[in-house]
């Protein structure tokens, strides 16, 4: 049944339906989860925050079906079949129940899906055909806000990036009434698509305008999400601020400024999992607590040996991270020499573009003894580095977020960060790592260079480490935000009601 076939036997407005529990049900829309697949960010936080919320909430995710989704079932039960919506194809949906009791629906459509290569392309680049790809998501949220699954239905969407946020614009062009959240983890990517796709999306000729779907003459998902979406949440209190600047707001500012003056904008920081924990994780080389700084060392010589470098005692730092310009590659390049020459090393794991995997393979070619390089990424490979470096360089031009600069503090790597975004709000500048505030080659050396004072003081660098070590990012804060944030969403609906307890 369609989305517009389900308004003849829906209430309107949407009112909560008694099911089998009195929590209020939540589906969480995301185009990638850990469990699965991730390419970011995004796909650690689908993993976590919806366990964490399940203490307040009946949690379910939705996910496409995606071949790293499907080859982890023998069989995937379908609990209903969608209809196809103007060029939007018909596809099944399935329902699993992983291991902890987390259940998750996934969208069943191997031609959309089960191809390979990332959820969003492959090495020839982007798939032609996400805008169809993403529009089946978030149709897919819609219908299962609208009950197309019998046993149950949403009573709040939590929908994440662009892949997801057309879902509330479905649910408005059909007139119906459930609160949502849309959660943007990094603006820059924005789902902007051909003025042509909204014939064969299903979206209304009168949704292209400024309110609307139309982004300088062009459909964007992540602005009708913006637009249309109860509420809107970012990955940092500082970059929820950011974003409403002409600076960082990537041309939606000045929607992003109304929805901060409504009230409707918020920047809830991110959180890491409990297995990011050094004296428990079985990846390390040597598990270790604070103060125990032998078996800090000991993560250090087998990361040394992995990358083929020299025995040292000077400074080991790392980068984690995708070898990207937002991420300031070119930056820790231009400083890489200068760290070699003051007696420092550096290993560097991640992916990314050409000419930054390239001058990575240059620099590790010059400096054999002191630089090395792989361009891939291994989980192990990574919590070791975390565990072994005494420094993580980090200087992101943006981050909403971020997440390895809290990886690092809790395995007492201090981080080397501009002061941006989730950074400037994870990062104590000379307690757990140090800040800079100008993303440039100055900023960065100034900063690195505070870094090496700090190493010839063991009794301060050990002071810091204990500092990071002891910082508690885990999930409960986060989700004690939006379980607030959740219940500000049913309350702004005039004409919705919550079930009884």
């Amino acid at each position: 049944m369609s989305l517009a076939d389900q308004t003849d036997h829906l209430d309107a407005p949407h009112t909560f339906r008694s099911r089998h529990t009195l929590q209020p049900r939540v589906l969480f829309a995301t185009p990638e989860m850990a469990d699965f697949v991730k390419t970011g960010g995004l796909g650690e936080v689908a993993a976590s925050l919806p366990r964490a919320l399940r203490r307040h909430y009946d949690v379910r995710i939705l996910i496409p079906g995606y071949r790293q989704v499907v080859e982890q079932f023998d069989h995937i039960p379908v609990v209903a079949q969608f209809a196809g919506k103007a060029g939007v194809p018909p596809c099944d949906l399935g329902l699993v129940e992983l291991s902890d009791g987390l259940q998750v629906y996934v969208i069943l459509n191997a031609e959309l899906y089960q191809r390979d290569g990332t959820p969003y392309g492959n090495a020839q680049g982007d798939f032609g055909d996400n805008d169809i790809r993403f529009a089946r998501l978030s149709l897919a949220a819609a219908e299962i806000a609208c009950g197309i699954d019998p046993a149950w239905s949403a009573d709040l969407l939590h929908l994440n990036d662009w892949q997801a946020a057309l879902a509330p614009a479905y649910l408005a062009w059909s007139g119906l009434r459930v609160p949502s959240i849309l959660t943007v983890h990094n603006l820059a990517y924005q789902g902007v698509f051909p003025r042509e796709s909204l014939g064969h999306l299903g979206v209304p000729e009168d949704a292209f305008q400024m309110d609307g779907v139309e982004f300088y003459g062009q459909m964007s998902f992540l602005k009708a999400g913006l637009y249309y979406a109860s509420h809107v949440t970012t990955v940092s209190e500082t970059y929820a601020r950011e974003i409403t600047t002409p600076e960082a707001g990537c041309g939606l500012d000045g929607l992003l400024r109304t929805r901060a003056a409504q009230g409707r904008l918020a920047g809830i920081l991110n959180g890491i999992d409990e297995s990011w924990d050094p004296s428990t994780d079985a990846h390390l080389a040597a598990r270790f607590e604070i103060d125990d700084w032998k078996g800090k060392r000991a993560n250090a010589e087998t990361v040394r040996r992995q990358f083929g470098l020299a025995v040292s005692r000077g400074p080991l730092f790392a980068i984690v991270s995708r070898l990207v310009h937002q991420k300031g590659i070119d930056l820790s390049i231009g400083a890489a020499e200068t760290i070699v020459a003051e007696g420092g090393q550096l290993v560097v794991i991640g992916r990314g573009e050409g000419r930054f995997e390239g001058a990575l393979r240059d620099l590790a070619r010059r400096n054999p003894a002191s630089i090395g390089v792989h361009v891939g990424f291994e989980e192990k490979d990574a919590r070791r580095m975390f565990a072994g470096s005494d420094f993580l360089l980090m200087p992101s031009r943006f981050e909403p977020c971020g997440l390895a600069q809290m990886y690092a503090q809790r395995f007492g790597s201090l981080p080397i960060v501009h002061r941006t975004g989730g950074l400037a709000d994870t990062v104590e500048d000379g307690v757990t790592g140090f800040t800079f505030g100008e993303a440039s080659p100055r900023g960065f050396s100034q900063a690195i260079r505070r870094a090496f004072e700090t190493f010839g003081q063991k009794k301060r660098l050990n002071a810091m480490r204990r500092h990071a070590m002891s910082r508690n990012f885990g999930w409960n804060e986060a989700a004690l935000n939006y379980s607030a944030l959740y219940a500000r969403a049913f309350g702004n609906m005039p004409g919705l009601r919550m079930r009884a307890a």
